[in-house]
């Protein structure tokens, strides 16, 4: 476990006479009862001390001091090792090493770009708590506690320099210090704020508040894409509504998505299901802003600038609001038009969605006799491009209308086998 990894460290540094710690999301996670997903570790050995004492070791924020440790134990991804010539220039090591962070305490001087300090100082534990974002994540535990006693450490090996075992305790998120300060220095905090505040269903401090509206302007000034992948951690975890809900309340609507700030109401995405995927849960949002007439392929495109959209989720996004349009004439439809759609490509998704809009009872009704009408949604064809061919027909105009009409004839049980098939063809293409 990446705990027992960490701890190993730690006893090593402090064999050297080195303060160590556990420092950040795994203490917080800890105290929540959370199974942390990673650990790491804060120290005051300078980075190449850390290297010197770890054999299997290589930089990866030199600047800010951060060293990734190889320490043993079960690794459960075997990628994450380090190659020949990645650690110190050492062999592959065996799979049961995981890769563990180890930072130097530190101090950081002006953000002049508002996201990465001009200046780095290597510090004490004390004062490297304070340059953190908010007071949950400003903890540290010294894991041999109580066996090897630490004075700084409370019951639990907590050392708290900033509050943050009250505000775990009250369920409040909190910058550290002046919160204007702390969102000015990363603006991306902003967004860090929104994702914590929701995930672990706290309240946010009213100052921390106050704060993020009077600098949600300058959210702008951050790259698309840091905005696009904290936007997604937000969507893609079960409290996405509650997410976008307060992105709103706090203006940060606006920057996020690159377009005017709006109250919009969150009906669509509060009533989304959990098992809808990121694209659909855009769209959700989309239609709550804009409405579904006004959810069009020129608005995906902007979001997509907006955040950095992959293409697979920009297909996806533009699908879902294609077969969301298409539903519309659900009541008017063919059996072959709606057999079509229930068939096409991400239509779970798209029902998702009809269903959080409400809309979807005659879809739900209508469609289990579609799929055990003896027929199916969407069966072989008879018919192919190699028999048009066989009839001396040439592909073109002609050639693709002949086989969307004989499957369309396959779809509704008007022609049941091949022969019948083919000689729907021959008369069509006779008559055309």
């Amino acid at each position: 476990m990446s705990r027992d990894a960490a701890t190993t460290i730690i006893q090593t540094l402090r064999e050297h006479g080195h303060v160590a710690y556990l420092a950040g999301g795994c203490v917080r996670d800890r105290l929540l009862g959370v199974a942390p997903k990673d650990h790491d570790v804060a120290t005051d050995a300078p980075p190449d001390v850390v290297q010197k004492l770890f054999r299997r070791s290589q930089p990866v924020g030199e600047a800010f001091g951060v060293i990734l440790v190889y320490a043993p134990g079960i690794n459960p991804n075997a990628d994450a090792e380090p190659q020949r010539g990645e650690a110190s220039g050492t062999d592959r090591p065996q799979r049961r090493f995981v890769p563990i962070e180890v930072a130097t305490f530190r101090t950081e001087g002006v953000y002049s770009d508002g996201r990465r300090p001009d200046e780095v100082n290597f510090t004490t534990a004390e004062h490297d708590a304070q340059r953190r974002d908010f007071t949950i994540n400003g903890l540290f535990e010294d894991p041999l506690h109580p066996d090897t006693p630490n004075p700084d450490a409370d019951g639990h090996g907590v050392i708290d320099y900033v509050g943050g075992r009250a505000d775990l305790e009250s369920k409040t998120l909190r910058a550290i210090g002046d919160p204007d300060r702390r969102f000015g220095e990363d603006y991306l905090r902003m967004l860090r704020a929104v994702r914590f505040t929701t995930r672990l269903g706290f309240t946010l401090d009213p100052s921390t508040a106050q704060a993020i509206r009077n600098l949600s302007k300058f959210l702008s000034q951050i790259s698309r894409e840091r905005i696009g992948g904290e936007l997604q951690l937000m969507l893609t975890t079960p409290h996405f509504a509650a997410s976008a809900d307060l992105l709103q309340q706090l203006r940060l609507d606006g920057p996020t998505l690159n377009e005017d700030h709006l109250d919009a109401e969150m009906s669509v995405l509060t009533r989304l299901s959990p098992d809808a995927g990121y694209a659909a849960k855009l769209t959700a949002w989309m239609i709550d802003r804009h409405g579904l007439a006004a959810a069009t392929p020129a608005r995906v495109r902007r979001w997509r600038k907006a955040l950095c959209l992959s293409n697979d989720d920009t297909d996806t996004l533009n699908r879902i609001l294609r077969q969301l349009h298409a539903a519309e004439d659900w009541a008017t439809m063919s059996v072959a038009k709606r057999k079509r759609l229930l068939s096409m490509t991400d239509w779970d998704q798209t029902l998702l969605v009809w269903r959080a809009m409400k809309r979807a009872d005659a879809i739900d009704a209508d469609t289990p006799a579609l799929i055990e009408d003896g027929i199916g949604l969407a069966p072989a064809p008879l018919v192919d491009g190699a028999d048009l061919i066989a009839m001396q027909l040439k592909p073109g105009p002609l050639f693709k209308t002949l086989l969307d009409q004989v499957y369309d004839a396959q779809l509704e049980g008007r022609v049941t086998d091949r022969q019948a098939a083919l000689a729907w063809v021959r008369q069509s293409a006779s008559e055309g």
